[in-house]
């Protein structure tokens, strides 16, 4: 059986939609509430190489945390910088993901995990 793993914020209406559509097709969902248990920095990293992503570019920039922390978007940080910020600072990040195997989505819209189920 599948086995997809969401990073989900259960306050977020994107982020339970994404988790009804998994629930609903059938697969085995391994729900990781992220503000609770976030991803490390390393995991954040492998996140983003599946996603096709830079940690900046899953980073939640209109976040008023984003702004009271000082930082912008055109910081001159690395990746792993930026990915040590998301795993500090969970609320920065983009929400849902979702993996299965070695392949990850943004759930924004929720309808883009039917691309992993296939």
């Amino acid at each position: 059986m599948t086995t997809a793993r969401i990073l989900h914020n259960p306050r977020c209406s994107k982020s339970r939609q994404t988790l009804a559509l998994l629930e609903g097709s059938g697969v085995e969902v391994d729900v990781v509430k992220y503000l609770e248990s976030p991803p490390t920095g390393d995991e954040i990293l492998m996140l983003c190489d599946m996603l096709g992503q830079t940690p900046l570019e899953i980073t939640r920039t209109k976040e008023p945390l984003f702004k009271e922390l000082g930082y912008s978007k055109t910081d001159k940080r690395s990746d792993s910088e930026w990915a040590g910020i998301l795993a500090a600072n969970p609320k920065l990040l983009e929400r849902p993901i979702v993996q299965v195997g070695d392949r990850a989505v943004m759930g924004r819209p929720p309808e883009n995990v039917e691309l992993l189920l296939k």
